[in-house]
């Protein structure tokens, strides 16, 4: 073996040399930290959870083991089996969300701002530090549902996140005449300004924004123009407005478009996608897979009781990281 080794020219000295880069290399490729974010609209504080404490519910998380989960409509709203309200002292929902987090193993419970019974719930394996909640004001810039912004921090790096979920009605928030705002589009341009409000008041604030960990996802209630191949709307569709501004005016990268290109992913029964995860390009980079969920629990049954369904009336969005140091 000696000699075969001086044969080859290969000294100790240099045995020495090849042991240490071999050991660099392997601290570097061990350097990312696992990350595994959840995103759902879980509609009505998962109603369906309420016939058995949110068990099914827990077991499908455990399932996954993720890092983060961010819930969109994350409150109880009503009895379950029915449309009908539950007062508000009998709600689980939001006030039980660090129980019921516990069970799947997250400590930390986030509730980003909201003026009505739509909140957008974080949990998460790591502390969560609040930065912003954000309802907007009247007359003019009402961001409906409300949205949030929180950091958490992984191997060392700052991870932001924005949660969101905007208007869903095809007229403007507050329009006195519903059917006239209707066929103007109202509920489009709506959005748009919800939108705008949204970024001005998080990514826009920092100069740096591309070169930082930024994450946001929502229930955007409306459509892409990645999409528009499979919708095939006019080119000035207003439903386009929301994600044209998204694109043309921040840094941030579709996640389920750019890991799918070309591919059309819905996350709604109705086979049309208004649920985003949206990164910038420093924590795109870092983003190994992802995907919509579509298991034994997360695929919507209709149950004939309004416009509800069983588990929800959409689909999860499961994105695997690595995040660097």
């Amino acid at each position: 073996m000696k000699k075969t080794l001086v044969a080859l020219g290969i000294t100790s000295a240099a045995l020495v040399l090849l042991g240490a880069l071999f050991a660099l290399t392997t601290k570097k490729e061990k350097s990312g930290e696992p990350l595994r974010l959840i995103y759902w609209n879980i509609q009505n504080g998962m109603w369906s959870g309420q016939v058995d404490n949110y068990d099914e519910f827990v077991g499908w998380v455990k399932s996954y083991s993720p890092d983060v989960c961010v819930w969109a409509e994350a409150q109880t709203i009503y009895h379950y089996g029915t449309d009908t309200p539950m007062p508000a002292e009998e709600r689980y929902l939001i006030d039980g969300w660090d129980s019921l987090a516990a069970r799947y193993g997250h400590s930390y419970v986030y509730v980003g701002g909201h003026r009505d019974d739509y909140p957008q719930v974080i949990t998460s394996r790591y502390p969560i530090e609040n930065k912003k909640k954000i309802i907007g004001s009247e007359p003019d810039s009402v961001v409906t549902h409300g949205a949030g912004w929180a950091t958490i921090e992984v191997n060392g790096q700052e991870i932001n996140i924005v949660t969101l979920h905007t208007w869903p009605q095809k007229w403007a928030f507050l329009a006195t005449d519903k059917d006239s705002s209707r066929k103007a589009n109202g509920g489009d341009h709506y959005r748009r300004m919800e939108m705008e409000y949204i970024i001005k008041n998080t990514i826009a604030t920092s100069s740096a924004a591309e070169d930082e960990l930024w994450m946001m996802m929502g229930d955007f209630n409306s459509r892409s123009r990645v999409d528009n191949a499979f919708y095939e709307y006019p080119d000035d569709d207003t439903r386009l407005l929301v994600h044209d501004y998204i694109h043309n005016e921040t840094p941030y990268i579709d996640v389920i478009a750019e890991c799918h290109p070309g591919e059309f992913h819905p996350t709604m029964p109705s086979a049309s996608r208004i649920d985003f995860v949206y990164m910038t390009p420093a924590l795109f980079s870092q983003v190994r897979s992802a995907r919509i969920g579509h298991d034994y629990y997360t695929e919507p049954v209709k149950v004939g009781i309004s416009n509800f369904y069983y588990p929800s009336d959409h689909r999860p969005i499961i994105v695997d990281m690595e995040i660097m140091k």
